[in-house]
């Protein structure tokens, strides 16, 4: 399968490149949703600090500080379940802000009306991320106060904008092969593939009702990774959340299966996150360069 995969990654991509993205959470806590895995949400307990929106001031020193380090993708998330048309309007200078960095701009935000995404898109906003998760079958073990209809529904308003969907999902929740197989198939029968698709591994947070999941086989989630080159070949398919519980062959056979993007920094939404100078040193070793802005 990494065989196959390497083939189909090698006709689209630099076979030995990946994408720096970096993320920052502008808005922490206080979700009313339940997302089982989630620890910003107000549902569950894990002693998680919440803060406001940051002031512009940080953020763009984040963002510079991210491209010092080569990231061409900034990735700003805020934990609002849909945000109101105030809040759209204070996230409007940040993406103009980071866009005059020269990086790519990427938000979430939760669910979005059509005029929402009409307005991100005239800030400027390059891609928007809201994941499925997992399957149909699957989501009502995981998310009781949002329907599976409203993420598709805001992935249509997304696309209709004329900004790239960043979709993809999580596994390790409990779900069998197939399930997993099965997210794949929905993102891959979207109207047009993402064209960034990041697999996340559940991180177990203390405080959360998936804390004792038992964890995914690592040759599962590679499994996965290549599954998703295989069926959506020209799309940016990110190694994200979970990195620190890998080992470095792990993150290894995941860029053999197709990985071509990773998250960088420290810090990843509310979890941790390899330092950078781990990232580096590993991807030295592989003889993997970064991509650059251009």
């Amino acid at each position: 399968m990494i065989h196959q995969a390497q083939i189909i990654h090698r006709q689209h991509f630099d076979a030995n490149k990946v994408q720096i993205a970096t993320l920052l959470f502008v808005k922490t806590g206080g979700c009313p949703e339940d997302c089982k895995y989630c620890p910003q949400s107000v549902h569950h307990d894990t002693g998680l600090e919440t803060h406001s929106l940051l002031p512009i001031e940080e953020v763009l020193a984040a963002t510079k500080a991210a491209k010092s380090q080569g990231a061409t993708r900034f990735c700003m998330g805020a934990a609002w379940r849909s945000p109101t048309k105030s809040q759209i309007e204070q996230m409007v200078p940040m993406i103009e802000g980071v866009r005059e960095l020269d990086m790519e701009t990427c938000v979430t935000l939760g669910m979005l009306t059509d005029k929402q995404a009409g307005r991100l898109a005239e800030a400027g906003l390059d891609y928007y991320n809201h994941n499925l998760d997992t399957l149909p079958g699957f989501y009502g073990e995981i998310i009781s106060t949002r329907t599976y209809k409203g993420r598709l529904d805001t992935l249509s308003n997304v696309r209709d904008a004329g900004i790239n969907v960043c979709c993809g999902g999580i596994v390790g929740m409990g779900e069998s092969r197939s399930d997993r197989a099965n997210l794949l198939v929905e993102l891959a029968n979207l109207p047009a593939h993402p064209e960034s698709v990041p697999i996340n591994m559940l991180v177990k947070v203390v405080g959360t009702p998936m804390a004792d999941v038992d964890a995914l086989d690592v040759f599962e989630f590679v499994r996965t990774i290549a599954t998703a080159r295989i069926m959506m070949p020209k799309s940016w398919v990110r190694l994200s959340a979970g990195r620190t519980a890998m080992s470095r062959e792990a993150q290894s056979l995941c860029f053999l299966a197709g990985a071509n993007s990773i998250f960088g920094g420290d810090k990843l939404f509310t979890t941790a996150n390899p330092e950078q100078d781990v990232d580096q040193q590993l991807l030295g070793e592989l003889g993997i360069s970064t991509y650059t802005i251009q």
